[in-house]
């Protein structure tokens, strides 16, 4: 049952969770252009075979990063060229319940030890993907168990959702 309204952007991060999901967890970020699918097709005839024919169709091209950098601050440095509509990315995090928050210590390295041996933690991935009209589109799926859900709105992780906004000015 579909509860979220169908649109090219929904399809195009749904494809991004979609193809890093095949490859497994314990992955590195994941950056993609999201470029219209009509004007791939155009500049790489080629293509046509392997791409959807939908006409306001949205196409992740997967980028190359820095895996040495957080990807957060990739982001600061990144300005997408005009062809490119709107990007998309992933990254995998720890979320704790938000009670658990009040007793987290403030030195980063102790931060770090504390939520790796947090009970209620639990790993996710997280999907963004935003174009330059504002529209965006989020899903998170957690780790376990292997048949969890995948949520999915338009909001669910609103600071990837701005720095990616951020490349697109």
């Amino acid at each position: 049952m579909q509860l979220m309204p169908d649109s090219p952007l929904r399809r195009a991060a749904l494809e991004v969770e979609s193809h890093v999901r095949g490859e497994g967890w314990d992955q590195l970020p994941r950056l993609f252009a999201l470029v219209p699918t009509a004007d791939l097709i155009a500049r790489e005839p080629g293509l046509a075979g392997q791409l959807s024919t939908d006409a306001d169709g949205i196409t992740p091209v997967e980028q190359e990063l820095d895996g040495s950098r957080p990807l957060e601050d990739l982001l600061t440095e990144i300005e997408w060229p005009a062809s490119v509509i709107g990007c998309a990315a992933v990254i995998e995090r720890i979320m704790l319940p938000p009670d658990a928050e009040e007793s987290l210590p403030d030195d980063p390295e102790a931060l770090l030890a504390v939520v790796a041996e947090h009970p209620d933690r639990r790993e996710v991935r997280l999907v963004a993907a935003v174009t330059r009209d504002g529209n965006a589109h989020s899903a998170v799926r957690a780790r376990q168990p292997d048949d969890a859900e995948l949520l999915e709105g338009p909001d669910l992780v609103p600071g990837l959702i701005e720095h990616l906004r951020s490349t697109l000015t």
